[in-house]
């Protein structure tokens, strides 16, 4: 996805049809019913950035602006245009007459909220509030973001940003995100209350969730998809979600098993939408404590040592991950980013060579030549085949003599235990909802501050020139300089071995054949174009 052309271009639409909108109304049907590996973790649209979380969220709830389904060009949803003031103050017009689900008017002073509380101390969302400095309501229908300096990615950035009621969430006493890391809850946790086209009905945790459709949504009978009622069921095992899936219980299944596809594939009565992902599954490392927890090495910590590092990356051999533990439902990749974000470059994407012999070299070279312990921490429904991936990781590692001590979690506690910094080695994916490189840089690179500043950077690497790096490219609108920066720090990630990138991953989604929907690359379901026909 290349960057936007400009900063801000002025744009202006009345098109509902851009949005995946039409003219003429569907004739309603059943309701669609889904299933996954894991549940939400939260329905606070600013508590927990997670990729499922934001896609569900979206049900809900709206942003100014997001990614067309289709295309992937920004397209206004509650913003219908936008123009740069002054290179730090962008003015956006609103959509007239929007409604939240319980009728009360969508107003400026919501969307002002809503933006400043996604740059709470409880929220997660810095990562896609950087660069702002305040929000203003300039009228009823406009308001200004102003920020500290020019932002190349402020229309991306703000995708990911949805809107929520000042009223309702001063009402039940939610002004402020919930703490993911606490087991506090507040009302916006369990509950939602936006202007999508769905409303939340019912969230059992671990059991479903449940959405009808939102009578005062603004598009309303204009929409491509004629469902109106949704409900997900989070199913942990892969054998159950297909056995739901074969037997008519659920319409699709987002997280289809490997093991599983060519029966679904071979069946009269289902499809199988394939297509890359734009994330990457990588492993992060400790490289802040002087000592790790659990291991038989004291008093030093050995993966700070870069050697190392590399020893670990040239131990595992990515082909066979591919061709057995993923039967070829990966792309194996030397880079941190996929192809679809800007920045990104072929020469960065070349993996260091799968070297048993050598790794054992380079771990004598660092003190290491009978090997040492390490704790390794793994979800076990959260990233495709994330067990196995960690299992046969392990064989390979214990070749060289390297022991890693395997523990895997379900998603629901493995995030925030790795968010608490209490794995020595974790194994992740990581996709790029802004689709530009500073998103994963400043995230997982970047030495960790405050804000969105190595808000996931669990292994607390630090380096000056990184930092320098992306600094730089937050402010840089020179497009050709800014896009050189991004690929150098792409190749300063593989140099300093900042990360063990290891693949993107490949979607899958199964479905019955009356079923037409848009897969997009960032696994997302666009919930207004879902056809059951």
């Amino acid at each position: 996805m290349p960057l936007q052309r400009s900063l801000i271009a002025v744009v202006t639409t009345t098109a509902i049809a851009a949005l995946g909108l039409c003219a003429t109304p569907s004739v309603w049907a059943k309701p669609f019913k889904w299933a996954g590996s894991s549940d939400v973790q939260t329905m606070d649209i600013h508590s927990q950035n997670s990729a499922l979380g934001n896609g569900i969220h979206a049900a809900v709830y709206e942003s100014l602006v997001m990614f067309n389904s289709r295309t992937l060009k920004i397209e206004p949803v509650l913003a219908l245009s936008w123009k740069e003031v002054t290179p730090t103050q962008v003015r956006f017009k609103l959509r007239q007459r929007v409604k939240f689900s319980d009728g009360s008017a969508l107003t400026a002073e919501d969307v002002v909220y809503s933006l400043q509380r996604a740059m709470g101390k409880t929220s997660t969302y810095a990562i896609y509030t950087q660069g702002m400095d305040r929000v203003a309501k300039v009228d009823a229908d406009t308001i200004d973001i102003f920020l500290k300096n020019p932002n190349p990615v402020l229309l991306n950035q703000l995708t990911e940003l949805r809107v929520m009621s000042r009223a309702w969430a001063e009402k039940h006493q939610s002004l402020e995100p919930k703490d993911i890391k606490s087991k506090e809850e507040t009302y916006s946790h369990r509950n939602a209350m936006g202007t999508g086209p769905f409303t939340l009905k019912e969230w059992v945790p671990d059991q479903r969730i449940v959405f009808t459709t939102n009578p005062h949504w603004w598009g309303t009978g204009k929409a491509e998809g004629n469902v109106t009622e949704i409900t997900y069921t989070p199913i942990k095992s892969e054998a159950t979600r297909i056995a739901a899936l074969l037997s008519g219980e659920v319409d699709m299944v987002r997280d289809t098993s490997i093991q599983d596809l060519a029966r679904v594939k071979a069946h009269p009565n289902l499809k199988v939408m394939e297509m890359v992902e734009n994330r990457t599954v990588y492993l992060a490392m400790d490289q802040f404590r002087d000592e790790l927890p659990g291991s038989n090495i004291k008093g030093k910590n050995p993966l700070k040592d870069l050697r190392v590092r590399k020893a670990l990356y040239q131990a595992i051999d990515s082909a066979t991950l591919q061709r057995v533990t993923m039967r070829g439902m990966a792309k194996p990749t030397g880079a941190i980013v996929s192809p679809l974000v800007n920045g990104w470059a072929e020469a960065v994407d070349k993996r260091l060579p799968f070297d048993a012999a050598a790794a054992k070299d380079l771990l004598a070279q660092a003190g290491y030549k009978d090997g040492f312990e390490v704790d390794f921490a793994c979800s076990n429904n959260a990233i495709v085949q994330d067990e196995e991936l960690c299992q046969a990781i392990t064989s390979m590692w214990a070749r060289v003599g390297v022991k890693a001590k395997l523990r895997t979690l379900p998603a629901v506690t493995y995030y925030p235990m790795a968010q608490r910094h209490e794995a020595s080695i974790a194994m992740l994916s990581w996709g790029v909802p802004t689709f530009d490189a500073l998103y994963t840089l400043q995230s997982l690179a970047r030495t960790k501050t405050t804000g969105g500043d190595g808000n996931y950077n669990l292994g607390r690497y630090s380096n000056e020139r990184m930092d320098y790096i992306v600094d730089r490219v937050k402010t840089e609108t020179d497009l050709p300089v800014r896009n050189r920066l991004l690929t150098e720090g792409l190749q300063l990630h593989n140099d300093t071995i900042a990360h063990i990138p290891l693949h993107h991953q490949m979607l899958a989604w199964a479905m019955k054949k009356n079923i037409e929907l848009v897969q997009r690359t960032d696994n997302r379901i666009d919930w207004r174009l879902i056809k059951v026909n």
